[in-house]
């Protein structure tokens, strides 16, 4: 199956077809019809996209030059496991998908996922400075605020900005001086 890369191609390939038909199309006016069929508004909005990307396995994009760059994962400063349970497992609702120390007594780094959003938690020392904000895109805002304030946890009621730079964001802070600002984008 031929992909966006084939898109001069493909429009060769309906130019000839076409003539075979007694329809003369120019090569402008298939390319026109190919990147419409992509979806795109013109050929030169399709080719700009074109021109850098391939799509990769899940959708992702990756570049002609083998460089494929994902979403990141924020590493947060913690300086205790049992009040990063606490907030991020029973208030937030994340759940533990791995933890790792190098022996015993060694300082612990995890990581904590929940519908997408991956975290990592780490005591050690130089992998996060305390007091870090991760800015996070997500919908149902309202229904998150709800789900936390029905937890009845002491150390925080997030309330929602309504005019943050992203949208009405709800920022809640960790016992450790770091934030995570939910944005829902507006309308």
């Amino acid at each position: 199956m031929r992909s966006f890369r084939d898109a001069k191609l493909m429009a060769r390939t309906l130019r000839e077809a076409m003539a075979t038909r007694q329809i003369d199309l120019t090569h402008s006016e298939t390319l026109e019809i190919v990147a419409r069929q992509f979806g795109y508004a013109d050929w030169n909005t399709a080719s700009a996209s074109f021109g850098e990307y391939l799509d990769g396995p899940g959708g992702a994009k990756i570049a002609y030059d083998g460089v494929s760059l994902q979403q990141a994962i924020p590493i947060m400063r913690i300086f205790d496991v049992e009040k990063a349970r606490e907030f991020y497992l029973d208030f937030l609702g994340f759940t533990l998908d791995w933890e790792h120390r190098f022996g015993p007594n060694f300082p612990i780094y995890m990581q904590v996922s929940r519908s997408g959003l991956t975290l990592h938690l780490s005591e050690h020392h130089g992998d996060a400075s305390p007091g870090s904000t991760a800015y996070v895109r997500m919908n149902g805002v309202d229904a998150f605020r709800a789900e936390l304030i029905s937890k009845r946890y002491a150390y925080s009621k997030p309330g929602i900005q309504e005019d943050g730079p992203g949208g009405r964001t709800l920022e809640v802070p960790d016992p450790f001086g770091n934030r995570i600002r939910f944005a829902e984008a507006r309308e």
